[in-house]
């Protein structure tokens, strides 16, 4: 314990003693702050104290040799208060560049335990100093209370991804906070409404959205989404509507906790597959002037691997960086209560130090066992850079869940009315059972997505056929090029009625799909209300409206809004879509699936109907059997389509028909009843029936 210790020795007209070894980063404790960090090659270290927004250090302390243990140096330092001063360290050692060594005392270095970040907190406002970033020492004095997490089943998950100022920035936001945290709060309610019980939200990881600030054609451009980490530990303070110093953290605990209070849990983009630091020629802020070598993948003459397509990698499989990801990890969950985590380019972290893919990497498996770690949600996008593709073999553990990038290609190529995807489609749909066998994967790898912040909006996916990136600067090459649209007979936007109408149905279609789908599902903030980009599917440069949600569209999409409310209540309500490993008192199988003849599912390659039945006792009354039918027609003609019989006592009574024009939703009362188990199915619609007793 540190609580009652008295310095040993003054170093730069401070009283300081050896320090806590085992407590990471900057820590106030009783009479002052412990300073730990960790370098293998580095020969010094000294800690540099700033002033408050001061460009040079008032004081340094050079660590004496024996305040270092192993490869480890601490300090504590008597008399200082967190308010007045941030630090940053300097390194000195040698100079090795073929061998990736490159230290330099004259750099400051950003602790990479760092809880808060000095840099910029107004988000688009460029550093007096490029470049450089110093800490502050955060008061961790948040009272969770008897606050506690929703702890949702896997299967039941319905994820809305959103970027933190994207969501809110806007004026038609109608928040008071826009952009930040806050005014996500401000926006629960809605979220209530809409049903979601699950936030993805886009990295918030401190980043600086000036490190690739640029001016293209009179338009401002930055790193928007912030997919490169400058700090992994701290919180991005432009995400803050409340700057007041050593509280950083405070907001984003309170959006947290009103979100569980509501039932909705919060899982974090993380992107640990590299960092802001770049390659050769980016800058040297963190881990380069600590052990370059180390943290980062490098080739035998000392240069950096790149299967991130973003200048770097990070060796996550050697020990040191293993147990610095698991430490972040382990932090966010303890002091923050996030639910999950979903892994950018995750199969980057299942490559040895020399970049060959691993059998059993350690990293996963340690995430995958660890008891801190243990109710968290792990979701892998089983893919990087590099060319490596995981989708149905992350490794898992049983534990980790993947981005099923299947499901998103086979599903938007089908219900654009594609051949030869009958079966492909139903696999899909019924959980991916091809990819995923549930004896070692679970029931719940599969998170099934049709859009994400990496492509097209929903809306956009029916009204353009390429992409149009031109205003990201790069003359129309950045983006995907499959991505497998149909703009319904019009590039862009059009005044046609029958075009107009055809892509609002082709909508519905998507989702009622994404709704019917077994598995974790996710959609991108805003397709509930048709958002566009403008067929940009690349916006990781755009602050502006092209990636802002228009909240307008609410209202001019209220049809849509509603239609995506009501599927979400009806997957909520009938369990039996979301749990395979239920059984029906009847002898009917959980899960089956049919062609437009009930019991058949002979696809030839021309087939463009599918259906699936799901059957299962009632969780709300005793003896009752509960069966969804979900068919979807990608033909462009009427297709008749007859239902599975049912036990008797019971018949099919129609929810859902995308093709009933102009009503889709078919209200219960009704009594819109299938007697004879047949429909006509128009061209490019869906239908949900449920079957119920007389």
């Amino acid at each position: 314990m540190l609580r009652d210790l008295k310095p040993t020795d003054n170093v730069g007209g401070f009283d300081v003693r050896p320090g806590n070894f085992l407590l990471n980063g900057a820590t106030t404790v009783s009479g002052g702050v412990n300073f730990t960090i960790h370098s293998v090659y580095a020969i010094e270290c000294t800690l540099l104290l700033f002033r408050p927004y001061a460009k040079i250090p008032y004081a340094r302390l050079r660590f004496p040799d024996s305040y270092k243990i192993g490869n480890t140096y601490s300090m504590l330092v008597f008399g200082l208060d967190e308010v007045d001063f941030e630090y940053a360290y300097s390194f000195d050692g040698p100079y090795v560049p073929e061998k990736g060594i490159i230290f330099d005392k004259k750099k400051y270095i950003l602790d990479p335990y760092a809880k808060a970040v000095i840099g910029q907190s107004g988000w688009g406002k460029k550093q007096e100093h490029e470049g450089v970033y110093k800490a502050r020492v955060v008061n961790s004095d948040y009272d969770w209370g008897n606050c506690t997490q929703p702890k949702l089943p896997f299967e039941e998950l319905i994820i809305y991804e959103l970027h933190v100022r994207g969501f809110t920035q806007d004026g038609s936001s109608g928040v008071k906070n826009k952009g930040t945290f806050a005014g996500i709060r401000e926006k629960i309610p809605y979220l209530k409404e809409l049903g979601i019980n699950a936030v993805e939200m886009m990295p918030i990881f401190e980043f600086d959205e000036m490190g690739s600030y640029r001016n293209y054609d009179g338009r401002q451009l930055y790193d928007y989404w912030g997919y490169n980490t400058v700090c992994f530990f701290a919180p991005n303070t432009s995400y803050e509507s409340d700057h007041e110093h050593h509280h950083e953290g405070r907001e984003l605990k309170q959006l947290v906790r009103e979100l569980h209070e509501n039932g909705i849990e919060v899982i974090l983009d993380v992107v640990f597959n590299h960092t802001a630091e770049g390659n050769e020629m980016g800058p040297y802020f963190s881990f380069k002037g600590i052990d370059n070598n180390i943290y980062y993948m490098l080739t035998p003459d000392g240069k950096y691997y790149n299967f991130s397509g973003c200048g770097n990698v990070l060796n996550c499989n050697q020990p040191i960086v293993q147990q610095f990801i698991l430490d972040c990890l382990r932090y966010w969950v303890t002091e923050y209560r996030i639910d999950g985590f979903r892994f950018d380019l995750a199969s980057i972290l299942g490559r040895n130090e020399d970049g060959t893919p691993m059998d059993k990497p350690p990293l996963l498996k340690s995430l995958a066992f660890d008891p801190i770690l243990g109710g968290v949600k792990l979701i892998a996008e089983a893919w990087d850079a590099g060319g490596l593709y995981q989708v149905g073999s992350f490794p898992s553990w049983n534990r980790w869940a993947e981005w099923n990038g299947r499901y998103r290609d086979d599903l938007r190529k089908f219900l654009k009315g594609d051949s030869h995807l009958a079966w492909d489609a139903a696999q899909r749909i019924t959980g991916s059972r091809d990819l995923y066998d549930p004896t070692y994967r679970g029931y719940n790898a599969s998170v099934n997505f049709l859009t994400c912040h990496d492509g097209f909006t929903l809306y956009d996916m029916y009204s353009y056929n390429e992409k149009h990136n031109l205003e990201n600067g790069w003359n129309n090459t950045d983006g995907a090029n499959d991505n497998n649209s149909w703009n319904c007979g019009a590039e862009g936007d059009t005044n046609d009625y029958n075009i107009n109408k055809l892509r609002i149905k082709m909508v519905k279609n998507a989702f009622a799909t994404l709704m019917c789908s077994q598995g974790p599902a996710l959609f991108l903030a805003g397709d509930e209300f048709c958002n566009t980009q403008f067929g940009n599917n690349n916006a990781y440069c755009q602050d502006n409206i092209i990636s802002w949600l228009d909240w307008t569209r609410k209202e001019k999409h209220k049809d849509v809004f509603e239609f995506f409310k009501y599927m979400i209540a009806f997957r909520k309500r009938f369990h039996i879509i979301t749990d395979s490993r239920g059984k029906a008192t009847c002898s009917y199988p959980p899960v089956s699936i049919h062609s437009n003849v009930a019991w058949s599912a002979k696809y030839y390659d021309d087939t463009r109907m599918i259906g699936v039945m799901y059957a299962g006792a009632s969780l709300k009354q005793q003896g009752l059997d509960e069966f969804v039918y979900f068919g979807v027609n990608a033909y462009w003609d009427y297709v008749n389509v007859e239902l599975p019989d049912l036990p008797e006592g019971y018949h099919w009574k129609l929810y859902v028909n995308t093709g009933n024009e102009p009503q889709d939703v078919i209200l219960e009362d009704r009594n819109v009843i299938l007697y004879d188990r047949r429909i006509n199915m128009a061209g490019r619609s869906v239908i949900v029936a449920v079957g119920e007793r007389y």
